[in-house]
């Protein structure tokens, strides 16, 4: 009763002409940081940190977290309408709504977004609030052999569902581990594969890579294609009348996903958010490869599948209530952003911990409170006011268009880096990313394999380290063995159950 109270206290903060006011702000500008490619949730919150120190802590942490759930959203805006993801956690979602852009039902692809983010949003608010202690206690649970299990079960269901090009999305995959491995070892404080040269010791940001094998790569395909079937098809999407009501998903739609696939993406997205470092990429490739694997309709994934868009969104914006988890309890950020979230904490003297949510509840409920609001109000009120001008994105001339995106992209590299190398980098993984594509190589693969190969690395060598060598404390940890065979289980549904079925 006493915690209902406290997050019932937290919605009337909200009540506060200025704190609803910072609640606004702070989601219009994570929606324009996440829309554009390059300018990220991470570094809308990282530029506004300065201004934590003249404004109260509710207002700071409100702000933050509007910002948090917008940019989780936003960037499904530009990966539906010109296939280019404002954010590594909406790559699943240009492979499903760039389609339907192509088709001119941009409008109805931009509303299952919205409302994909809205109910997993939503859910992960309810879920953050009313379970954080049992999360917190269940994520300890997972150990490293288990963690290092569920990196590799996010790796290989990725590639097993593009059944097609499964050697083709190992190697794409290895690459990104490869790419990840330059730098100081995950372990030591050792340089290794930098040639020499005190430019890679740093290793390479994700930014560029992101940028890279997404915007510029896409800014190259148009323009080789640009007499080609892609002009047709948007000019018929430009030409298609587009009214507010176009936006809503119809009933039929929606019954059509089923609202298990809703609710079965947000816990996978509150789940995944709970373990430290996964982020929405994890939880929505998982949330992704999970739906195609059970779904009625498997041969329209790839090619504009209203439920797959459903399932991404809803994973990636649930994240956003479990990545608060590890954060809060144990000072551990679920993701990048909330590892500024963290630093917001600090400058206001919150030290994260067990007692914190005791101690300071009235503090943190208007920012659990704000994530809730962000996701059930502003996300649907955002689409409704300004869904009209993002699809008319692609009524802007191409040259200008796509000119300006790469201009946009490059500088975002540099301004998330602050690095002219790794600006340049962008550019030779926009070439390479472009080749890769022209051979139908994922870039999806590339940059999961890049993201999580860090992660698999680190948490094969301590599992090892912990056993004298012997890979068989991955059978051993009950964790592991549950992330282990539920990758068997993907394996057979995904490969074998559909090639059996289909013969």
């Amino acid at each position: 009763m006493d915690t209902f109270l406290t997050f019932a206290h937290g919605f009337l903060a909200l009540a506060d002409p200025s704190v609803i006011g910072f609640l606004v702000a702070g989601f219009l500008i994570g929606t324009f940081f996440g829309a554009m490619p390059g300018l990220t949730s991470v570094l809308a919150i990282a530029l506004l940190l300065p201004m934590t120190y003249t404004i109260d802590v509710i207002p700071a942490l409100v702000m933050s977290a509007a910002i948090f759930m917008a940019g989780m959203y936003s960037g499904s805006i530009t990966a539906t309408t010109i296939n280019i993801p404002g954010a590594p956690s909406s790559m699943m979602t240009a492979i499903e709504g760039y389609p339907l852009m192509r088709k001119g039902k941009g409008a109805n692809a931009l509303g299952h977004a919205a409302l994909g983010s809205m109910i997993g949003g939503s859910i992960g608010a309810i879920l953050l609030m009313g379970f954080m202690p049992l999360a917190a206690e269940l994520s300890l649970m997972v150990r490293t052999p288990g963690k290092f299990s569920l990196v590799l079960f996010a790796l290989v269901v990725i590639i097993i569902v593009d059944k097609g090009a499964i050697a083709k999305g190992v190697v794409a995959t290895l690459l990104g581990i490869m790419l990840a491995t330059i730098g100081i070892d995950v372990l030591q404080p050792i340089p290794r594969f930098n040639f020499g040269t005190e430019t890679l010791v740093e290793g390479i940001d994700i930014m560029p890579i992101v940028i890279g094998a997404f915007a510029l790569s896409e800014v190259l395909i148009q323009a080789q294609n640009w007499n080609s079937s892609f002009d047709a098809d948007l000019a018929r999407a430009r030409d298609v009348k587009i009214r507010r009501r176009d936006f809503i998903p119809s009933l039929s739609e929606i019954r059509e996903i089923g609202w298990l696939t809703y609710i079965k993406g947000a816990v996978i997205g509150y789940g995944t958010g709970i373990l430290p470092g996964a982020g929405g990429s994890m939880a929505a490739f998982v949330s992704y490869a999970a739906a195609k694997s059970s779904s009625r309709k498997p041969e329209e994934y790839g090619h504009g599948s209203r439920e797959g868009i459903a399932a991404a969104e809803s994973a990636n914006n649930a994240m956003c209530g479990g990545a608060f988890v590890p954060m809060l309890m144990f000072g551990i950020p679920g993701d990048p952003t909330t590892a500024i979230v963290l630093g917001v904490l600090v400058i206001n003297g919150l030290q994260p911990g067990p007692r914190l949510l005791e101690q300071q509840a009235d503090l943190l409920a208007p920012m659990f409170a704000s994530l809730f609001v962000s996701a059930l109000i502003l996300i649907p009120l955002t689409l409704f006011l300004f869904g009209p001008y993002f699809v008319r994105i692609v009524s802007i001339p191409k040259g200008l268009l796509y000119s300006s995106i790469a201009v946009v992209a490059l500088v975002g590299s540099y301004v998330a880096t602050y690095s002219i190398f790794q600006m340049f980098l962008a550019l030779i993984f926009g070439v390479l990313a472009y080749f890769m594509r022209k051979q139908n190589y994922s870039t999806v693969s590339l940059l999961l394999g890049f993201i999580l190969g860090p992660d698999l690395e680190q948490y094969l060598r301590r599992s090892l380290s912990l056993n004298d060598g012997n890979p068989m404390i991955f059978l051993t940890n009950i964790d592991s063995l549950v992330f282990l065979l539920l990758t068997a289980l993907f394996v057979y549904l995904i490969l074998f159950r559909k090639r059996r079925s289909a013969a």
